[in-house]
């Protein structure tokens, strides 16, 4: 079992997009490996590749009691609207309300490269969005408008992210 460290806000892999996987071999078994042990933490929900220093378009969720994981997920079909908390493990001690889609598909692989297709609703859906924006180098308070973005930038610059 190994828990990978969080790169931080600031580390430039976390705003890079990441290489898709072409190679379904025993160093992406390795790496689904660690990004799950890594997400069975208490309180997380999704850990994406990049967030452990990996720059591959790979990540791991945890919702619902379930620990899985996508690689090269691509996200169709988002509708309805939900608009809750959400934080980060790259920027810690920060939440805040964040616009997601209801509703998404996201296909992709499993580790052995098998086609895979999650549906996701609610705190699922929010999951496979976040974590996808991570493999395009984006991260959740780029999603922030008005009120709120200017909220979590004023918390960013106080260096109440923690």
């Amino acid at each position: 079992m190994t828990i990978r460290g969080i790169r931080l806000l600031g580390d430039p892999v976390l705003r890079t997009a990441s290489d898709p996987v072409a190679s379904f071999d025993d160093e992406l078994r390795a790496l689904v490996a660690d990004l799950e042990d890594t997400v069975r933490e208490p309180g997380r929900a999704g850990v994406a590749a990049p967030q452990i220093g990996v720059g591959l378009r790979v990540f791991a969720y945890h919702v619902d009691g379930v620990v899985s994981h996508l690689v090269n997920p691509v996200l169709s079909e988002l509708s309805g609207a939900q608009d809750d908390e959400e934080g980060c493990l790259s920027i810690p001690g920060l939440a805040f309300p964040t616009p997601r889609a209801m509703r998404c598909v996201a296909t992709g692989q499993d580790v052995q490269g098998e086609p895979r297709r999650i549906e996701g609703t609610g705190m699922l859906a929010r999951a496979l969005q976040h974590e996808t924006d991570h493999l395009n180098g984006t991260l959740y308070i780029d999603t922030l408008r008005g009120d709120t973005r200017r909220q979590a930038l004023r918390a960013l610059r106080s260096g109440r992210a923690s």
